[in-house]
């Protein structure tokens, strides 16, 4: 049951000996007969990769919409920052949604929007106090980081699809965030072009120290990105350990994932 609200508009600092992620025993359910989360437990490290696996319509996408209360569950723990959101109000739940980047499949760039004004858009909404010469400066760094500095001034349509996933990590990275969410940030995209996204990804988290989890379908992704994955299967966790752990694994059903 989600507890009453309470104002805290100012959750703390990571502790670096506790999870940045914890969550723990979580349900969710549709309707009377689609039981999504049956009882998840789940932690991530900070500055740990931490990769999920699953078959489709299995929870993985619904678990991250809950850890930043896109979705509401029905029970179970989440902390982010060793701060339980249940406890959050508004404000306080966008202070921490602020320090989380969220990189959707579809890249989810405004399409009305040039590059440019796609990666402000965070910075003016986020940090009004920054100058224009500030935002400018933001902006070109973020694209330097993805590589894509000389698509500054073009539209979304004009971008491939691998430059649309670029464009939509240089905007989550554009206010550091400690964690970022990747929701199957190579699907749809060609081989060389799905590796180039999950090297970026590595890059950034030794870059910035960042904690991420990643959905994905892609094993080629999984081995290069993952410190540690988890299998999940019928709403709960059912294996976890490194990929070549992993792939070695007694059970043909976790097996199958790396054929």
């Amino acid at each position: 049951m989600i507890q009453e609200k309470t104002n805290n508009k100012n959750p703390g600092s990571a502790d670096s000996s506790k999870p940045v992620i914890s969550i723990k025993g979580l349900y969710k359910s549709f309707g009377k007969d689609n039981d999504v989360l049956k009882g998840i437990d789940l932690t991530v490290q900070k500055g740990e990769n931490l990769v999920v696996l699953g078959k489709s319509g299995s929870g993985k996408s619904v678990a991250i919409k809950c850890l930043v209360g896109l979705v509401t569950a029905d029970k179970g723990e989440i902390k982010v920052f060793d701060t339980d959101i249940s406890t959050l109000d508004y404000s306080g739940l966008n202070a921490v949604r602020i320090r989380i980047g969220f990189l959707f499949q579809n890249a989810a760039l405004y399409d009305s929007m040039s590059v440019r004004q796609n990666l402000e858009f965070p910075l003016k909404r986020h940090s009004k106090k920054l100058s224009s010469q500030e935002v400018d400066d933001k902006v070109t760094e973020a694209l330097v980081n993805v590589g894509l500095e000389e698509a500054i001034d073009k539209m979304p349509s004009e971008l491939s699809g691998g430059m649309r996933k670029r464009i939509g990590l240089a905007r989550t990275l554009i206010l550091k965030p400690e964690i970022i969410l990747y929701d199957e940030p190579t699907t749809g995209l060609d081989t060389i072009t799905s590796r180039e996204i999950s090297e970026l990804i590595l890059a950034i988290q030794k870059k910035n120290k960042t904690s991420s989890v990643i959905i994905t379908h892609d094993m080629a992704c999984a081995k290069l990105t993952g410190d540690r994955l988890v299998i999940v299967k019928d709403g709960v966790i059912d294996a976890e350990g490194s990929y070549d752990e992993l792939e070695k694994s007694d059970d043909a059903w976790v097996r199958s994932f790396f054929v």
